[in-house]
């Protein structure tokens, strides 16, 4: 009898001795690190404005108890409607720093950073035992992966996949893999559309624009904003650069746009081209051609689902309107802002 119990007892203990303390899982980053992170992920820390915003669309701010200092100017003075309850949560570091003592004090079960993070501030944070996950949306080769603006042989196709695989590994370490299959579906819904209607436009017809931002600076080659640029029917004056750079007045003149665009969270820029002197010549001023993008179209370095699935349309419009003169962005931006930030979506500028 006793043998029999015996038996019987090893057999029922043989799973629970051979499971681990914890579940896991590893997950594979955009740096091409292995991380193990708790199976389920309940309290996370986002040091980058793009993940939080990718985060904030996938209905997961509940699982957020920190974010980037910066998240504000980062993401637009407005955008806190679309998340009260950022403004509330703790900022213990920020795109290339981290607070180490304030970040303890939260316990996350894993940090978002960016793939530019400084190696020291990554090893800093795993060393105090926190997984830490980057993020670029962009698929880029080892040598490349970790800089501010990686070189790829095809931007097109590295941020095609590299955004598809961002946002699943978003989706999977916050347990919302759904909402990031539907983001990913939704990004691309209407690229077909606009692909379609500028099929005919050879690219000696294309209309030359040009992204102001703050001092002078510009995004050039190596950036999503010349991929959107690009898709959207335009010819980047400044394509020859690499990345986000400041140019000079001469350059602008010399390039002349014929439409320029300006970021929606720096506003006063438009201003000071319409009225600032220097700027009266260029082509796009005469013509009344200057236009602050709205909050949907994030011309950003990354990628983002509602630039691909709304300002890259917007963009297209804009510099092509009698082409897409039956389509009402207020319509498609609601339709996005319902589903994605519940919440209808208001024109601020």
């Amino acid at each position: 009898m006793h043998l029999r119990f015996a038996a019987l007892l090893a057999l029922l203990l043989v799973p629970l001795l051979a499971a681990p303390g914890h579940a896991e899982r590893i997950v594979t980053d955009q740096l091409g690190r292995k991380v193990t992170l708790p199976d389920g992920t309940s309290r996370a820390v986002v040091l980058q404005h793009q993940t939080l915003n990718l985060a904030v669309q996938m209905n997961a701010t509940g699982k957020i108890v920190g974010i980037l200092d910066q998240w504000k100017q980062q993401l637009g003075a407005n955008y806190v409607r679309l998340a009260p309850e950022l403004a509330r949560l703790p900022m213990p570091g920020g795109l290339t720093k981290v607070n180490i003592e304030a970040l303890l004090q939260l316990k996350p079960d894993v940090v978002f950073v960016t793939n530019y993070a400084p190696a020291e501030m990554i090893g800093q944070i795993e060393r105090a035992g926190i997984p830490v996950v980057a993020i670029s949306l962009l698929a880029a080769p080892q040598g490349e992966a970790t800089k501010v603006s990686p070189v790829v042989a095809d931007e097109e196709a590295a941020y095609e996949s590299g955004f598809a695989e961002g946002v699943r590994l978003i989706g999977t370490v916050l347990d919302r893999r759904d909402e990031a299959e539907a983001l990913i579906a939704t990004a691309t819904a209407k690229r077909k559309l606009v692909a379609e209607r500028l099929s005919s436009v050879a690219p000696t017809q294309r209309v030359t624009a040009y992204m102001a931002n703050p001092d002078l600076s510009t995004y050039g080659s190596g950036k999503y904003t010349g991929i959107m640029m690009k898709r959207a029917g335009a010819a980047n004056v400044a394509a020859s650069l690499q990345g986000f750079k400041q140019v000079t007045m001469e350059d602008v003149l010399k390039w002349n746009p014929a439409v320029i665009f300006v970021q929606e969270r720096y506003p006063a820029v438009v201003g000071e081209i319409k009225s600032a002197p220097a700027w009266q010549p260029i082509q796009a001023v005469k013509a009344g051609r200057v236009y602050l993008m709205p909050e949907y179209a994030k011309a950003w370095g990354y990628p983002m689902p509602e630039a691909m699935a709304l300002g890259e349309l917007w963009m297209a419009k804009k510099l092509y309107p009698e082409r897409f003169a039956d389509i009402d962005m207020q319509v498609e931006a609601g339709a996005y802002y319902r589903r994605f930030y519940r919440t209808g979506y208001d024109a601020f500028h």
